[in-house]
């Protein structure tokens, strides 16, 4: 029967790996959110390049950019929250488990 400083090596490791792999998909989803950001902003200028004519002033043009890109980098930063939030449940609740069965076992 292992003892129970035997248990936390082996859980230790599995809760590092977990962490990690939690931190790793944290990062690629603000990496992925970042890009499309960029892209979201380049497709906004190309189209408004491609429309200058159509639209008589360059205030109004700036003012209509403004606004389209505030509001992707709102969509952006609310997305990543939503990562940011669903991932620290995932933490919590693998933490309460491995706290659980580390006490069923006591």
């Amino acid at each position: 029967m292992a003892t129970p400083t035997q248990q936390q090596s082996t859980q230790t490791p599995q809760a590092e790996r977990l962490s990690n792999e939690v931190l790793e998909s944290a990062k690629a989803g603000q990496q992925a959110a970042s890009a499309a950001v960029h892209t979201f902003i380049s497709t906004v200028d190309q189209a408004i390049r491609e429309r200058r004519e159509a639209i008589r002033e360059d205030s109004a043009l700036h003012a209509l950019r403004t606004t389209l890109v505030d509001a992707g980098l709102e969509l952006s930063d609310k997305l990543i929250t939503a990562q940011y939030e669903f991932l620290r449940s995932i933490v919590r609740d693998a933490s309460a488990a491995h706290d659980k069965a580390g006490a069923d076992k006591q």
